[in-house]
């Protein structure tokens, strides 16, 4: 099975990772506690994972695993995007998060109106700088109402547009997994594994 060590500290994220990779052949290791925050300075999704993923990879000295997520809101011209888990400030809850995104569309109450879309950017890589990188994306709509007890972030407040018309909070793991971002963007990175990245 091959190991690579994971760049988040998120417990929730990091969880959902494992679920997904091991699934796939994959065991993910987990962060190096003395390894300090790597800041998110970059103005891409791309960018704060490749940071992220360096910061793990020279610090353990074998492949990391990073992953930056966006959701990106039509209304709001694209916001969060690389701000979402900051998006009601530095230290926001995902209560604030949530709250701030509901007070923002509060004008806009049809579900056409409310088109937005997790984009997931999963890069890995190599202590000697070779990367690979893939990205999953899942189109849905803002509710107007939190939704559901599982999940993290802003699952109560989305509903994919390949479910059923519940949100991510409302599914289970495996239901999710099957159609979320970064299910997509895990299986898109192991079927398109180069052949000489071990």
């Amino acid at each position: 099975m091959l190991e690579i060590v994971c760049a988040s500290a998120n417990a929730k994220k990091v969880a959902e990772l494992q679920e997904i990779l091991r699934s796939l052949g994959v065991e993910l290791l987990p962060r190096p506690t003395a390894l300090a925050d790597t800041e998110e300075t970059a103005l891409t999704l791309i960018g704060n994972a490749q940071l992220k993923a360096q910061s793990v990879a020279e610090f353990c000295g074998q492949a990391a695993l990073s992953d930056d997520t966006g959701l990106e809101v039509d209304a709001l011209g694209g916001a969060p995007g690389v701000h979402t888990a900051r998006f009601a400030g530095e230290n926001a809850s995902a209560a604030e998060n949530n709250q701030k995104l509901l007070d923002q569309l509060r004008d806009f109450p049809l579900r056409d109106q409310r088109s937005a879309r997790f984009r997931t950017v999963i890069c890995v890589l190599r202590p000697d700088g070779k990367e690979h990188i893939a990205e999953g994306v899942v189109e849905g709509w803002i509710a107007d109402e939190l939704r559901g007890q599982d999940g993290f972030g802003y699952d109560p407040l989305f509903i994919p547009r390949d479910g059923d018309g519940r949100t991510f909070a409302e599914m289970s793991t495996e239901e999710k997994h099957a159609i979320s971002h970064r299910g997509r963007a895990l299986r898109a990175l192991l079927e398109n594994w180069p052949r000489d990245f071990s």
